[in-house]
């Protein structure tokens, strides 16, 4: 029996939250998640079972981790991926079940997802203008995305939220609608600002959409806003409603404003890398740990081992901005 929680680095963040990614395949080709061509996914046999993956959640838990986010690439792209959610959910120990999709597939998978466990959703859109879109994804899905929306609303979930990634030149005229879209439908709207996580490395720090603007196009184009404190939160989004007629709205900002004071997040790439910051360039190998027939404890001390190394802000000591070592997809949203 490994050795119970908390995982708490040397500057006293404890960490309760586990990204899980399930694939780094995708059905979509994101200009700032994946490069425009020469795509080499992983093998089948090079990415973590089922059955590794319910291992590392179980001792995961058993050191404090109490919520759990199913990523890709695109989770529901992964066979049988009912199946797995079952196994993660049936873990004792585990207040929350999320997934974070693009949405093309939720349409069929829904329903399912709500029975086997998922308790919230995050789905991309960063635009409803058909043409931006097809820009932005590389591929004509729209259509498909808002129906699966729809039957994400349809399903019961405790909460679904739309995340946005913001980047100057490309979403400004979405801000207004997309806010409008998610208030008609009672759904929470993230806007997450365009990181240096792309495929191409042509990310530059003019591409980022700030939050003031945002917030002063919303504004303008619905009301005036106020902010919103949630006591406690590990949430890495800075909160507002609308005076008039509630709703809500959250700004990531991982460029203008990091979070990494109070972030509580640990990842597990889809081939079995823990990674302890999304702009780490170190990783502990938990699959060749579980391939060779490690102990529960040796999964334990590696865990403890990747928090205990963690750094202060965006993965270095100084906290300056620098680019991840793999795009997003290989990284897990």
């Amino acid at each position: 029996m490994c050795t119970a929680g908390p995982l708490i680095d040397s500057f006293g963040r404890v960490h309760t939250d586990l990204r899980v990614s399930v694939t780094d395949r995708c059905n979509m080709r994101c200009f700032y998640c994946m490069p425009t061509g020469g795509v080499a996914f992983k093998p089948h046999d090079a990415i973590l079972t089922f059955e590794e993956i319910e291992r590392f959640v179980r001792v995961a838990v058993r050191l404090g981790i109490r919520r759990v986010r199913l990523t890709g690439g695109e989770p529901l792209v992964r066979k049988r991926i009912r199946r797995l959610v079952e196994m993660v959910a049936a873990v004792p120990g585990i207040d929350d079940l999320a997934m974070t999709t693009n949405g093309i597939l939720l349409g069929q998978h829904a329903e399912a997802l709500r029975a086997a466990g998922i308790q919230r959703l995050n789905v991309s859109l960063d635009t409803l203008d058909p043409r931006r879109f097809e820009e932005i994804a590389r591929r004509d899905e729209l259509p498909q995305v808002l129906s699966g929306i729809e039957a994400a609303c349809r399903a019961g979930f405790r909460q679904v939220k739309l995340n946005v990634v913001a980047i100057r030149g490309r979403t400004e005229a979405d801000v207004v609608p997309l806010a409008r879209f998610a208030l008609s439908r009672g759904l929470e709207l993230r806007f997450i600002e365009f990181m240096p996580l792309d495929g191409d490395d042509r990310w530059r720090a003019d591409m980022v959409l700030p939050a003031p603007e945002i917030l002063r196009r919303l504004a303008d184009g619905i009301g005036p806003l106020e902010r919103v404190v949630e006591p406690d939160s590990h949430s890495p989004a800075t909160l507002y409603r609308f005076v008039e007629g509630g709703g809500r709205i959250g700004l990531i900002r991982t460029v203008s404003r990091p979070f990494c004071d109070r972030c509580s997040r640990l990842r597990l790439t889809a081939e079995g890398k823990l990674r302890n910051c999304l702009f780490s360039r170190e990783e502990w190998d938990v699959q060749a740990l579980l391939r060779s027939g490690g102990s529960n404890e040796e999964l334990a001390a590696l865990v403890r081992a990747a928090v205990g190394a963690k750094r202060e802000c965006r993965g270095t000591d100084a906290g300056e901005l620098a680019r991840a070592d793999r795009p997003m997809y290989q990284i897990g949203g």
